[in-house]
């Protein structure tokens, strides 16, 4: 019983005692290097280590910054992003918002719009809500008329069930009366 509990305890808090690197990152004491490892968005490591105060993703191929990546991140001082393609549509909002909340945002002068062209080289930070959003893509309208006009569809359909159900029942009603009536007529004369 005591083994199991030791060994229990020792899965609860080994997270906690032994911080691993991301792979392929290299790390020191709260600093993780992820520096030219040609990762992408979906390469990118899922968490960093909850102690990082530097994280490096300088010179790779990132387009954008998973939501909430860095949120839970306490003691993170600095992240260095230049050097990647960042691509400035919907999905780098996120990473505008955190730069927006930094201290010191003459550290991230260099992380610039790679694309789309009208936003080729403007710093992300600066870059007001409206601007990305206008990038963003547009079928996602569609996709809510078309899911909102099915639902308007479905929802006539119903309609026109339920009032074939009544229409139906109605019926089903007066049949049911008539051949009461019948049924009391039949034992009527079979009675006399």
């Amino acid at each position: 019983m005591n083994g199991g509990i030791l060994f229990l305890s020792l899965l609860v808090f080994l997270p906690l005692v032994i911080s691993t690197c991301p792979v392929p990152c290299k790390c020191a004491t709260n600093i993780i290097d992820c520096t030219s490892k040609d990762l992408t968005v979906e390469k990118l490591p899922v968490a960093f280590r909850p102690s990082a105060e530097v994280i490096h993703l300088a010179y790779n191929k990132l387009t954008s910054i998973p939501n909430g990546l860095f949120d839970n991140l306490r003691n993170l001082h600095v992240v260095y992003l230049q050097g990647n393609p960042w691509e400035c549509n919907c999905d780098i909002l996120y990473l505008r918002s955190w730069l927006q909340w930094q201290q010191n945002r003459t550290l991230y002068k260099d992380v610039r719009c790679t694309s789309p062209a009208h936003l080729q080289d403007r710093i992300i930070a600066y870059l007001t809500e409206d601007e990305i959003i206008s990038t963003c893509q547009y079928w996602y309208c569609s996709l809510a008329l078309l899911s909102q006009l099915c639902l308007f569809i479905l929802l006539l359909l119903q309609g026109i069930l339920v009032v074939f159900i009544i229409v139906y029942l109605q019926k089903f009603r007066r049949i049911t009366t008539e051949v009461r009536s019948t049924t009391q007529d039949l034992l009527q004369h079979v009675d006399t």
